[in-house]
């Protein structure tokens, strides 16, 4: 089953307790691709991004930057494919996003092939 790991960090000069180091982010990685478990993964620019709202009269509106009214963005993603809820859990406690922001575990929705 796949599951989306969402690293959630705080936004950009927001104070927080401390960010993981690129070398933690390294060796988690190493280890999701060791175990055979990563399908994708990317961390993303945190100062940069662009926000489409499409209204009810269809008219677009587009906002520049990734903030929605919140003091955390997403910082980067794995997904992941291990047996159940419970593994996909187990690797987002293991990721260092976890110990100074939050990693959300989302489901990957499969369509029925029948």
């Amino acid at each position: 089953m796949k599951y989306l790991l969402l690293i959630n960090t705080r936004s950009p000069g927001e104070p927080s307790a401390g960010e993981p180091s690129v070398e933690e982010f390294m060796a988690y990685d190493k280890a999701v691709t060791d175990a055979g478990v990563k399908v994708d993964g990317n961390a993303l620019d945190l100062g940069t991004g662009t926000t489409v709202h499409v209204r009810a009269d269809g008219e677009r509106v587009v906002t520049d930057g990734p903030f929605a009214e919140t003091r955390e963005i997403v910082g980067g993603y794995y997904l992941i494919d291990v047996p159940d809820l419970d593994a996909a859990l187990d690797w987002a406690a293991r990721c260092p996003g976890a110990r100074y922001g939050t990693v959300e575990v989302r489901t990957v929705w499969e369509p029925d092939a029948s």
